[in-house]
Parts: C-alpha cells; structure tokens; sequence
C-alpha cells in the first residue's frame, strides 16, 4: 500500500484531509457539509461512546431521547439562545413533494405548508426544557440528570471532516436542579469529567477553564471548556460545559415548590462533546506516515502477520499466530490476525500503520525457528525481536507504556508550546510561531475583539488554575490581575 499523504511539515490542513480520507475514517458525501463516517472511524467513536457513557452513568446520568424537530417558536422564548443560532438553523416548511406538472421532477407542494416551521435540532435546550416542564412540579422530582446521544444540524459555511461539518453526532447532558449551588457543581463536574476523558483516555492534556462573555454558550450564564493543543499549534475545543441559570426555566416557566413551601424556577446546566474529538484525536497524535491511536481508542489493538511462502509454511505459521491470537484475546485485547492471500506482508505493514494500529507483530519461519517474533510499535516506528513464548505477556504492559508515552509527548508540546507574553511586540512575533499565549487581558470584550481581528487569535479560556498577578493588559496597558490563554484556533 503506497503512503499518499501530504507531508505535515508542508501543509498541515491537507495533511489532515489526506488522513481523514486515506486511513478510511470518514469520506465527504453528496449532501453539502455533510460526512460519512466509514467503519474505520466509526468503531473509534463508538469506543469514545462507550467510555463516556460509563462516565456519566457513574455519575448518575441516565439517557434519553428527544424529537430531531423543535417549534421555530421555541426559540424566540430564549432571546439569546436565538441570537446565538439563527444563522445556523435549517428549517422545515413543508412536509410534502409532488411531480412537477412541467415534467422536471418533484416539487414542493405548497397545499402541503407546515402552520407552524420546524428548526432541524442544533442544540435541545428549547424542547427539553418544554419538557421538563411537564416533569417537574416538586423539589421532590429534582435533580433531573439527563444526556441524549444524537445527531445536530448546524448550517455551517466552511466545513471539514470531523471539525465542522453540517451534521454531526454528539452528546448533549442536560440537567434541572434546585439550587443554584447544585447547577454549578454539576456543570464544574461535567468539566472534570471531560478532561479526565480526554487525558486518560484519548492521551490528549487539555487546559481547564471558562470562556470570555463574548465566547460563552448561547444563553449560558457560564460556560466551561476545556482546550487542547494541535501539532500545528492551534487550540481546540474538546467540549464545553454551561451553567444555565433560571433562563430556560424562566422562558419555559419551569418551577418547582421548595421544601419550604414556595415557588422557585429551576436552575439549569447543558454539556457536551461531538464527532470533533476525532478530528482532535487525529491532530494531537498523528504523523507522516498515519493514524496514531491511543491502544484504549484503537478498534484493534494488535495485528499479527504472516509472512510465508507457500501453504505448508502457513499453515506452521498459522499454529502459533492462532494460539497467540487465543491468548490475546483471553486477556481482553482487541487483537486480528490477517492471513490474507489477497496482499503481501509490505502492503499489510503500511495499511496498519496508516490506520494506527498500536503493536504489529509479524511471524514468518525464520524467526521461529530461532523462537522469536518481530514486534513493531506504531509510536516509535521501532520494531524487536521477542521471543515467542513470551510476547503474551509482555503486550499488556506495552500498551500502557503506548498509552503513557503518548500523552506525555503530547504534554511536552503542550508545556514547550505554551509561552507568557508581557507586551503587543511579544504577542505578534509569538503567535505567528503558533504558541499558547498567557497574557493580560483588561477584561473588555472591545479589547478582546480588537485583538483578534489583528491576529486572529481568541481568548481561548481563563484557566481555572490560573493565579492573581499584577500587569498591563499586552494590547490596551490597563491594569489586569490575571492572565488568560489566547491562541489561534480550529
């Protein structure tokens, strides 16, 4: 299999889409904006899927399910909330086609208009919390602690696999408590709950904190993010959490009567994660030669190839790749052993490099007769030989190492990539290097735009971990007791 990707160093984004494409994750479909998500990919997400899941299980979220279609006047009820998604929403006027008289096709039949339209979902704060209305009368029937996994539609101008594209498949948690203490602990648990997903599991260390007024979720009170570092430099956001307030509740005349007696509004917390952590996934581990995977995401963690001529020498071959495979699996490692007569060991070797397979083991007769096997590790691109009777053993304990080793080259990046700047002359020169820039900020949100209309640069996050510190503001001079991370971003 000949490797066609573009070399990173030379175009990073082409480099990217080539990946995409090339490693069978995802491919552009005939809708405009919109992905297929081919097998490859999809059993990443679904491992993705499955962990989160546990997460928020074991934090007492159960999963639901709610309509694709929202009342357009839903969304006139949240003023904010529409003014956040009115240029990204799709709408359904009609609910009917028939042949063009002229005999050119379908056409919209106009008998056939909807009374009231229909937004496709971006988001589902506006039904949900219709219907939580309906769920909710007494402090007893709080906290609600709900999560859907489904699809959105958000009309995106300028798409990408993975990053951005016009539909795409998420989570969305979405939670009803009684106090306003409650609903923030929930939304700084989600955060947590996130971050910890995306270091142990994707390998990926992210930075902690919430976003500016001018950032912030579409009728969020709060919104806290998490923030990871590509190999290009870029930030991306992995996954956001919002504490709501009573806006929803108000808008949706959500209440609830207090132990006490009285009549409160509900408080209120949205969270999620989408398809994009495959894009993040991809870009934070990636290189020239393929897909990198963390072995806790890799559909297969383990390949093992024969290498033979003839069927005698398979079938030796075979004996012990099977009993290899036996034992691997017997320990609850995804493992495959391709005894394919359609391809050659070579091109077996770059297909699962390109798809990132974490360890390739490769048996052919010369090795055993001595009793050893080739062993080949994805992230160094280092191979040895072991001895077959204990290669077994040795492949739990190496997966972890992968697993360890590429969170700590990634945090590396991270912490090499990241820079204080104390003055506008610092600023320009550090962000066309494509740092991690802590600096001072006045705290305005003209500033905040000012800044990235020169550089294109967002305050990505105030860190959760940041300290107090005095200093001037690197664009106005004002005074600043705090520095927040700007960066360019996906």
């Amino acid at each position: 299999m000949a490797k066609v990707l573009t070399p990173r160093e030379e175009d990073y984004s082409k480099w990217y889409n080539d990946l995409v494409v090339k490693a069978d994750l995802a491919e552009n479909s005939a809708v405009r904006g919109c992905m297929v998500i081919k097998p490859s990919g999809y059993a990443i997400w679904e491992a993705m899927q499955a962990d989160l899941d546990r997460r928020f299980k074991e934090t007492g979220h159960m999963n639901a399910y709610f309509p694709l279609f929202i009342p357009k006047s839903y969304f006139s009820k949240e003023a904010n909330h529409v003014e956040g998604f009115a240029k990204e929403c799709a709408v359904v006027t009609h609910y009917r086609l028939k042949n063009d008289p002229n005999g050119k096709g379908v056409i919209v039949d106009e008998d056939a208009k909807l009374e009231e339209e229909l937004i496709v979902r971006p988001t589902s704060e506006t039904i949900i919390w219709d219907t939580y209305k309906n769920w909710i009368q007494s402090y007893r029937d709080l906290p609600i602690l709900i999560n859907q996994w489904a699809n959105v539609v958000r009309w995106e101008m300028r798409t990408r696999l993975f990053l951005r594209t016009t539909e795409f498949l998420w989570q969305e948690g979405h939670t009803a408590h009684a106090t306003q203490e409650e609903a923030v602990q929930e939304a700084e648990q989600m955060l947590h709950v996130y971050a910890d997903f995306a270091e142990e599991v994707m390998a990926m260390p992210v930075i902690k904190g919430v976003k500016t007024a001018n950032e912030r979720f579409a009728g969020a009170l709060e919104t806290y993010c998490i923030e990871a570092m590509m190999q290009d430099g870029k930030a991306l956001q992995a996954g956001t959490s919002h504490f709501l307030g009573q806006n929803f509740a108000k808008a949706f005349d959500v209440k609830y009567q207090s132990k006490e007696g009285k009549v409160e509004y509900v408080w209120a917390t949205s969270w999620g994660v989408s398809t994009r952590l495959m894009g993040a996934l991809i870009m934070t581990h990636s290189d020239n030669n393929g897909l990198v995977l963390p072995p806790r995401l890799a559909p297969t963690q383990v390949v093992i190839i024969p290498i033979y001529k003839g069927m005698e020498e398979l079938e030796k071959v075979s004996v012990v790749a099977n009993e290899i495979l036996s034992k691997l699996k017997a320990l609850g490692i995804r493992v495959k052993y391709d005894d394919r007569d359609t391809q050659k060991p070579g091109w077996k070797f770059n297909e699962y490099e390109l798809k990132g397979v974490p360890i390739r083991l490769a048996i052919g007769m010369r090795d055993l007769d001595k009793g050893l096997v080739e062993l080949a590790r994805r992230d160094t691109l280092s191979k040895e030989l072991v001895e077959t009777e204990k290669v077994v053993d040795q492949i739990p304990g190496l997966l972890v190492e992968i697993q360890n080793t590429l969170y700590s080259k990634a945090l590396k990046r991270l912490n090499e990539g990241t820079v204080d700047v104390n003055s506008w002359e610092e600023f320009l020169v550090e962000v066309e290097l494509g740092k991690f820039m802590m600096a001072h900020w006045d705290g305005s949100s003209e500033t905040e735009e000012a800044i990235k209309n020169a550089t294109k640069a967002t305050i990505r996050c105030i860190p959760l971990d940041s300290v107090e510190e005095d200093g001037k503001c690197v664009f106005s001079g004002k005074p600043s007791n705090k520095r927040v991370l700007f960066a360019r971003a996906y």
